[in-house]
C-alpha cells in the first residue's frame, strides 16, 4: 500500500508517496526533470520489499510547493530537511537523472547521512551548449516551467565543484548506465563512477529511462546492491 502525504519544511512543502513495513531501513528515491513521485511505482514491488520507501516530488514537480526559487542546492537542502523532519538519520538513497544530481550533491553535503547511493543515468557534469526551453509552454504539465528554465541552466554551467566533490563521497555507490541509446554520454557516466571512491558501474541497455522501460533488468542489478 503506498500513502501519499506532506510534510512542510522551512522553504516548501513536499508531496511524498510512503511504503514498506514501518520499520523497515529508509530509502528514498529522487525522480528526473518534470517526473514525479509516481514515476517509481513501476519498480517498487521488487525494488526494496524489506525498506520503508519514500518517493519524494522535488520542489516544482508534482504536488510538491512552487516557491519560484529553484536550483540544484535547493532540492538538495530540501531532501536533508526532509529527513530531518522525519527522523531519518541516516538512508538509501536513489536518483535518476536530475534526482541523482540532487543525490551526489547531497552525498557531499552530508555524507554522514548516506549509507547505499544508486545513481541512474547522470554524469559528471561540464558545461554544455544551452538547451532551449519553450517561452510560452502549454499549460496543465504536474511541473513549474520557471523551475525547468532555472534547473536547466545550471545543468548547461554546472558548478565545477559539484564534480570535484565526487571524490569526497564515502557511500557505497552504484552508477547505473542506460548505454548507447542514451542522449547522456556514457563516457561521463563511467568519470563519473572513476572520481566515487567506492563506486560500481553497470550497463542496463535501456536509453536514459532506465526504471521505466527495464524495470526488471532495473531491479534484477539495484536489488542486491541494496541487500548487501
Amino acid at each position: 500500500m503506498i500513502d501519499v502525504r506532506t510534510v512542510d519544511l522551512p522553504e516548501v512543502t513536499l508531496a511524498y508517496r510512503v511504503s514498506g513495513p514501518a520499520d523497515g531501513p529508509p530509502l528514498v528515491l529522487l525522480h528526473a526533470l518534470g517526473e514525479r513521485a509516481s514515476d517509481w511505482d513501476v519498480v517498487l514491488p521488487g525494488l526494496a520489499p524489506g525498506h520503508r520507501v519514500y518517493a519524494l516530488d522535488l520542489r516544482g514537480h508534482g504536488d510538491s510547493g512552487r516557491p519560484g526559487a529553484y536550483g540544484l542546492p535547493a532540492m538538495r537542502d530540501d531532501v536533508l530537511a526532509f529527513l530531518d523532519a522525519l527522523g531519518l538519520d541516516r538512508v538509501d538513497l536513489i536518483g535518476h537523472s536530475l534526482g541523482g544530481a540532487v543525490a551526489y550533491l547531497l552525498a557531499q553535503a552530508a555524507p554522514e547521512r548516506i549509507d547505499r547511493l544508486v545513481l541512474e543515468e547522470i554524469p559528471a557534469l561540464y558545461p554544455r551548449p544551452a538547451s532551449a526551453v519553450p517561452d510560452d509552454p502549454d499549460e496543465g504539465v504536474h511541473f513549474d516551467w520557471a523551475m525547468v528554465r532555472a534547473v536547466k541552466a545550471q545543468l548547461d554551467d554546472p558548478d565545477p565543484a559539484w564534480r570535484d566533490g565526487l571524490a569526497s563521497i564515502t557511500a557505497r555507490t552504484l552508477a547505473v548506465a542506460g548505454g548507447p541509446a542514451s542522449y547522456v554520454p556514457q563516457e561521463r557516466i563511467a568519470e563519473l563512477a572513476r572520481l566515487i571512491p567506492d563506486c560500481r558501474l553497470v550497463t542496463v541497455e535501456a536509453g536514459h529511462l532506465v526504471h521505466g522501460a527495464r524495470p526488471e533488468e532495473y531491479v534484477a542489478v539495484v536489488a542486491p546492491f541494496l541487500s548487501l
